[in-house]
């Protein structure tokens, strides 16, 4: 057998394949802040934490999986497996559970992390495992752990993980509370969509520590100042992934959009801005707001945490427009 497990014609697919998406990320300028990802991308075989994965079409999902008696299905699936999109890996009721990110989005935020060498990073939401593998050849096994509420999904991660040859702590617990028996962390990484930052991250974190997760619609870089105390601002780029599992939140409903401009409500920059005031601002004042700042991109935001309390903010913390983000249960979320 070839190229990690396939043979003949396949291997030789994947290894090009695999190499086509390099190129493509490099392109993307996802490496930008850390090109030494690069190698990781290229060495790791995403083929492998993919067996089968979904795509939706006019009838419904397809399931494409490596084991199809069909040689064609077997290389739709192989070719699929390497394009720079997110792959459906895990439904419930039609309700996607789990996926493997858009390869290039994975770059950028492991690249957005500036690690060391030697660093130990947490990871939450386990996934496929492929990033914990991306993340297990540039630190080492011993250095990666990565966490899940899904006992299936961490059964098959660890799977896939030692299938590929990594061998990182796989967790299966509440990815809010971190892993405070692997502690303390230099880097968090979320790919799941929060609402706001547990504060069990930051006592998990070494001072200086950074936190890079998903939060409405954006990408939010923290740097850990102490156990209560962290703030950062938001990347560029958009990002959408599934939201964070077991913290008894749940996605409210869409803002009504009545009387804002048809230009707003299909710009993604407004509704950036929708998603991190929800709550605070209705669609109006929000509106008003975009406009008399100059539709501003989601690297002017940012987001300030401290003891039982964090916020939102344009600009700089202590300017004029903040906003309460989500807090603990038993505190109040607002702005001190």
């Amino acid at each position: 057998m070839g190229e990690h497990g396939l043979g003949g014609r396949l291997a030789e697919l994947a290894a090009a394949r695999r190499a086509a998406l390099v190129r493509e990320i490099d392109a993307s300028g996802a490496l930008a802040a850390d090109p030494r990802w690069r190698e990781a991308f290229a060495t790791v075989p995403r083929h492998l934490f993919v067996p089968y994965y979904y795509v939706s079409g006019a009838g419904g999902y397809e399931r494409r999986w490596c084991e199809s008696s069909d040689r064609r299905a077997r290389e739709r699936w192989l070719r699929g497996a390497y394009e720079d999109v997110p792959l459906a890996t895990r439904l419930r009721d039609g309700v996607l559970l789990s996926s493997s990110s858009q390869p290039s989005l994975m770059a950028l935020m492991l690249a957005e992390l500036r690690v060391e060498d030697g660093a130990r990073v947490l990871e939450i939401g386990a996934g496929t495992g492929y990033n914990a593998a991306l993340l297990s050849y540039r630190l080492g096994d011993a250095h990666v752990t990565t966490v899940d509420l899904e006992p299936e999904i961490t059964e098959s991660a660890r799977r896939h993980l030692a299938d590929a040859g990594y061998r990182p702590a796989v967790v299966t617990g509440d990815g809010a509370r971190g892993v405070p028996e692997r502690a303390p962390f230099d880097r968090i990484v979320a790919t799941c969509t929060l609402a706001s930052v547990p504060p069990a991250w930051l006592a998990q974190c070494v001072p200086g520590a950074l936190v890079l997760a998903p939060l409405a619609t954006g990408l939010i870089v923290l740097t850990v100042r102490d156990a209560g105390h962290a703030e950062g601002r938001f990347l560029h780029t958009p990002a959408f992934f599934v939201p964070l599992r077991g913290t008894d939140r749940h996605e409210q409903e869409p803002a009504a959009l009545a009387g804002v401009p048809h230009r707003a409500r299909e710009s993604d920059l407004f509704r950036f801005l929708l998603a991190l005031t929800r709550g605070a601002l209705d669609p109006q004042e929000a509106y008003a707001l975009w406009e008399r700042e100059g539709m501003p991109g989601r690297e002017r935001y940012g987001v300030t945490v401290g003891p039982g309390h964090a916020w939102a903010w344009l600009d700089s913390p202590e300017g004029p427009y903040a906003w309460p983000l989500p807090g603990p249960p038993d505190t109040a979320a607002a702005r001190p």
